[in-house]
């Protein structure tokens, strides 16, 4: 095993239950405590409350064809989004 490569901080662990609203409406959401943390970052970075973010993800995920569950959208778009930033970062370097 290489030696670089380490489990995640605080462990493998499973989906944690959070109960959200979005446009109104309640609703669960099951996702693993890091993606909640990266979840909570973004919305920081963005500027938004958790519940405006969720929101803002799940609207562009309903409108594309055969969308995905919105858990599976919001792992999607914390990688997509943080592999952005530092795509920036790196642009802004050179």
């Amino acid at each position: 095993m290489r030696s670089d490569i380490r489990p995640p901080r605080g462990g493998f662990t499973g989906p944690v239950k959070r109960s959200i609203t979005i446009a109104g409406h309640p609703t669960s959401i099951s996702l693993e405590p890091l993606f909640w943390k990266a979840l909570e970052q973004a919305a920081v970075v963005h500027q938004l409350p958790l519940s405006a973010l969720v929101a803002e993800i799940d609207a562009v995920r309903i409108v594309v064809p055969d969308p995905p569950n919105l858990a599976s959208a919001l792992r999607t778009w914390l990688l997509d989004d943080s592999i952005r930033r530092l795509d920036d970062n790196q642009s802004q370097q050179d």
